[in-house]
């Protein structure tokens, strides 16, 4: 999705991968066990990535922007399964994984609708039991000045687990941080 220069240079940044590695991932991921086969949707720039496939002995990427899946496929290496697509349309039979997630990217999917779309492909693309989890930005005017002219469509945490739910996951968990919020959502074992 769209990204002024400002917030690239930012998701391009040492600074970034840096925190991504040391403070967003260990926060948003503490105890949720993606498994073997995990999915990665929306990974942008990568530095997600490259701490993904750390933790996962299988990890598929998947990203919409041919530009950054052609930047993520040099970057991540033999290791990584990146696959050019959609996050509201998954090129992925159902079942494929173990675990799924996202981070700081369901603010630039264009609407809440397309926000649900993907929630609901995620689940689809879950093994029974598997977990969806992931962070977001909490809405501030920082967030917005970050986002200018960018797609910045805020998700509310306190409307979240009604729509994971929705989508049919259980066992929804928000815990909100000082400038984000992570989540944690299991696909029912007896689908």
């Amino acid at each position: 999705m769209p990204m002024n220069r400002f917030h690239q240079w930012c998701c391009r940044s040492t600074v970034w991968a840096r925190q991504v590695e040391r403070t967003l991932l260990p926060w948003a991921l503490e105890g949720a066990d993606l498994g073997p086969d995990a999915l990665e949707v929306g990974p942008g720039y990568g530095a997600t990535t490259r701490v993904l496939r750390r933790r996962a002995p299988g990890l598929t990427a998947l990203e919409i922007d041919p530009d950054l899946t052609a930047r993520l496929r040099r970057l991540a290496g033999p290791t990584v399964n990146v696959v050019e697509g959609d996050g509201t349309a998954m090129p992925f039979p159902d079942g494929s994984f173990s675990g799924a997630c996202c981070f700081t990217m369901l603010h630039h999917v264009p609407s809440p609708a397309a926000q649900d779309r993907l929630f609901a492909e995620t689940h689809r693309v879950l093994r029974p039991g598997g977990v969806f989890a992931g962070s977001d930005g909490l809405d501030s005017f920082g967030f917005r000045l970050i986002h200018l002219f960018d797609t910045l469509v805020v998700v509310p945490p306190e409307t979240l687990p009604a729509r994971l739910e929705a989508a049919g996951f259980e066992d929804v968990s928000i815990t909100r941080g000082k400038t984000s919020f992570r989540f944690s959502a299991r696909k029912p074992a007896r689908s």
